[in-house]
């Protein structure tokens, strides 16, 4: 089967791996990381950001008055901690995988450098990106964003908590309305949540070609996407 995509980066939550007052629902990791060798199967060439969530959540509550430089550090560390959580999935699940972290650490990642990541993507490595850009005041939206850029990526796949991009959060409002296309202006434009200002203003300003926003309740939502199904939110240039 032709796929829809052929190298993708992949957006996960932290709190996609933890559950139930757990950081990590290593159930949760295990099914998450066999969809992903069913996408690498298939023949998709496969980067991954991963949110902190389920470890950090910046400064919120008790942790509001906390530096926000320092607050964002700790936060990129947790994404170093899940992308290697990940990896090892993953590779329990027979793929070859890099951690590529934009901080170095050599001592648990490599270095990142996009035309060595470009080249393990090629080589079928799946790719995993940590410490969101480096730098502190972004979001690893923004991560997700630049990265995909520098992978020249043919989309982004956010595998959320709901099922696409909404008028308003359905959660709070029960009236609001699925949106199922959308450009990277309109979603600005109207203020909608799904990736911060900065990251849609990456996506539009460097054409990256799609993100499809969809949600993450049925794992094998990430294979159907791939394989072309039209669910959730298309969003684009």
């Amino acid at each position: 089967m032709a796929l829809a995509y052929k190298r993708v980066m992949l957006k996960l939550s932290g709190e996609a791996l933890g559950g139930d007052g757990r950081i990590f629902d290593f159930d949760q990791v295990n099914q998450t990381a066999e969809i992903i060798r069913r996408m690498h199967d298939l023949g998709a060439e496969i980067g991954i950001v991963i949110g902190a969530g389920n470890i950090w959540r910046g400064r919120q509550g008790p942790a509001a008055a906390m530096d926000a430089v320092i607050a964002d550090q700790m936060g990129m560390l947790g994404t170093v901690i899940n992308c290697l959580c990940m990896a090892d999935a993953l590779k329990r699940a027979g793929l070859d995988t890099a951690v590529m972290s934009a901080v170095d650490m050599d001592r648990f990642c490599e270095p990142f450098h996009a035309l060595t990541a470009r080249r393990y993507l090629s080589e079928g490595k799946v790719v995993l990106f940590a410490a969101g850009s480096g730098n502190p005041f972004f979001s690893t939206d923004t991560a997700v964003a630049l990265r995909a850029i520098e992978m020249q990526v043919d989309a982004v796949l956010m595998a959320k908590n709901i099922d696409g991009v909404y008028t308003a959060d359905p959660r709070l409002v029960p009236e609001a309305v699925l949106i199922r296309d959308i450009t990277y202006q309109e979603a600005l434009n109207k203020g909608l949540k799904v990736m911060d200002a900065a990251a849609f203003a990456l996506c539009a300003e460097n054409k990256v070609p799609v993100v499809r926003v969809f949600g993450l309740d049925r794992p094998d939502n990430l294979v159907k996407v791939l394989e072309g199904d039209t669910m959730g939110t298309v969003v684009h240039a």
